[in-house]
């Protein structure tokens, strides 16, 4: 296929790479054109000064920015993908947002004749550099049946939750989830170093149990030794923890311990710990 990818960040450099090395024709934009050069130096295919540009022959444009602002900018921006993209073709949005933005997003791209799925991702980095992220959608059937073979590229699962907006809930579950796992865990690891236990023998005991989990297995090394330089910064955690207490306004749900969460994420960044990885809660109980 002739595929647009737009957003050449931490997510997105790697994800496009597995689309061009699959074969597909893929054209880039970043808002830093170096990043766009090294794309190109390291895969096959081409980069372009606006999104517009990178988008006119492409039958499917996958997103993959920062906030509801930067997805607005590239998409509906006076240099926006949807100026050029042709009718029929498929707007995956693989950018964590409101769920609202997903339904605005809809509403244009409909009236264009373009197909658009939200399909918020999971798996962080290294699941973006090893193409096994996990990437959940909203949208209809046939149009999520059509880019299947687009998300096979750099994803192990990928499943449609429902209609436009479905995925960027999921994912507000996803983090919710994962922040209150690594307070748990955060402090589960901090009271086994305060009792003297071994911890790499605690772990290899509890992790096999009903304590186990992917933060657990993946990142209590990381924490016990200080090193927070590991897939998804706090500062993207709070924006999308922003988004999860904004909608759980909308509809009533009571979210306590996220809430609770989220200030200590602000104590992270207060402390110079806004490039920090979500794992470093830890650093609060020290």
């Amino acid at each position: 296929m002739q595929v647009s990818f737009i957003g050449l960040g931490a997510m997105g450099f790697p994800m496009a790479g597995h689309l061009s090395k699959a074969g597909h024709t893929v054209s880039v934009f970043n808002r830093t054109t170096n990043k766009a050069h090294l794309w190109t130096n390291k895969y096959t295919g081409s980069s372009y000064k606006t999104p517009a540009a990178a988008c006119e022959k492409a039958n499917v444009v996958l997103l993959c920015v920062g906030n509801d602002d930067d997805v607005r900018d590239v998409v509906l921006g006076e240099h926006g993908v949807l100026k050029t993209m042709p009718k029929g073709s498929f707007l995956i949005d693989h950018t964590t947002t409101s769920a609202n933005l997903a339904k605005e997003l809809n509403q244009a791209c409909l009236v264009r004749g373009i197909h658009f799925l939200d399909a918020p991702v999971s798996g962080g980095q290294a699941g973006a550099e090893n193409g096994k992220l996990t990437v959940m959608l909203g949208g209809d059937k046939a149009s999520y049946d059509s880019i299947k073979p687009i998300l096979d590229c750099y994803s192990h699962k990928h499943e449609l939750m429902g209609s436009v907006g479905s995925g960027q809930l999921t994912k507000m579950v996803n983090q919710i989830c994962i922040a209150g796992l690594l307070q748990g865990l955060s402090e589960a690891l901090n009271f086994a170093q305060n009792a003297q236990l071994d911890v790499e023998k605690v772990i290899s005991v509890i992790s096999k149990g009903a304590a186990q989990s992917w933060q657990m297995e993946n990142r209590w090394s990381t924490m016990i030794n200080n090193e927070f330089d590991f897939g998804f910064a706090v500062d993207w955690m709070r924006k999308d923890l922003g988004i999860v207490l904004e909608e759980a306004k909308r509809n009533q749900s009571a979210l306590p311990v996220t809430s609770l969460v989220d200030g200590y994420y602000s104590q992270v960044q207060s402390n110079g710990g806004n490039r920090f990885d979500t794992s470093s809660l830890i650093t609060l109980l020290k």
